[in-house]
């Protein structure tokens, strides 16, 4: 028997599924206000600045996993255009219906697919780009799912993961304490749930930093990897290219 982390928590591998599934269907009605607040707006500029160093190209064939509401969805759709395909994928069904409907109601029509990122059911080397916003942290093989994330990229295509990461030390007694202090309660007003935020917190503080994460990258075979430092660290972009 296998174990990893679950926030602080030490769980069975086979549990993590089950708990991070849990925890995103008690948030997914009221997911998109939470960024809103608790990011104070600043997720929306993160994910600007992904479709920025994307550059995605009309026709090209993208991959969103983790794609939860369809933020990033919804811009990669737009740039690569009717002769493109942008297909939407998460492994919690909850996220991915509150998604699909929020496109739906905008007039975008997109694959919407329920898949787990450590086994991605595509061919070898299909898409020209790979992105997944805040849901690697929630992976329990991380290595696994790189892989696979390098697996379907065609030669040149890149791949983007943008995620809480480690801030800079001047701002770490201040993102604790809005972390552990302001975000658990902040969940309960809004939500009505405040253990998920602890978690997202604690889940934060377990992901590997913007170093060791280049170096999973390297190991999963990208021959290029760079990141980019966002609002001091309190997110990464990372961007991976398949040789």
């Amino acid at each position: 028997m296998s174990s990893t982390h679950f926030g602080y928590e030490t769980v069975d591998e086979r549990d993590k599924a089950r708990r991070v599934r849990g925890v995103f269907d008690s948030v997914a009605p009221r997911y998109d206000v939470m960024n809103d607040l608790m990011s104070f707006g600043l997720h929306r500029a993160w994910k600007a600045y992904t479709v920025l160093v994307a550059n995605p190209k009309p026709g090209w064939q993208v991959l969103d996993i983790a794609g939860g509401t369809g933020d990033l969805a919804r811009a990669f759709a737009r740039k690569v255009g009717p002769t493109g395909r942008v297909v939407h994928t998460d492994i919690n069904e909850a996220m991915l219906r509150t998604g699909r409907d929020r496109l739906l109601d905008e007039g975008v029509v997109l694959p919407t697919l329920v898949c787990d990122a450590e086994k991605l059911p595509f061919p070898d080397k299909h898409f020209d780009l790979v992105t997944v916003a805040f849901g690697l942290r929630n992976m329990t093989r991380k290595e696994e799912a790189l892989a696979e994330m390098h697996r379907v990229l065609k030669p040149g295509g890149k791949l983007l993961v943008l995620e809480f990461s480690k801030v800079a030390k001047p701002l770490t007694s201040a993102y604790d304490w809005y972390s552990f202090r302001v975000l658990p309660r902040l969940g309960q007003a809004v939500a009505g749930d405040s253990a998920s935020y602890r978690y997202l917190a604690e889940s934060i503080r377990m992901h590997p930093d913007q170093e060791t994460l280049k170096t999973l990258m390297h190991k999963a075979g990208f021959g290029h990897v760079d990141y980019h430092n966002l609002t001091g660290g309190v997110v990464a972009l990372h961007v991976g290219i398949r040789c």
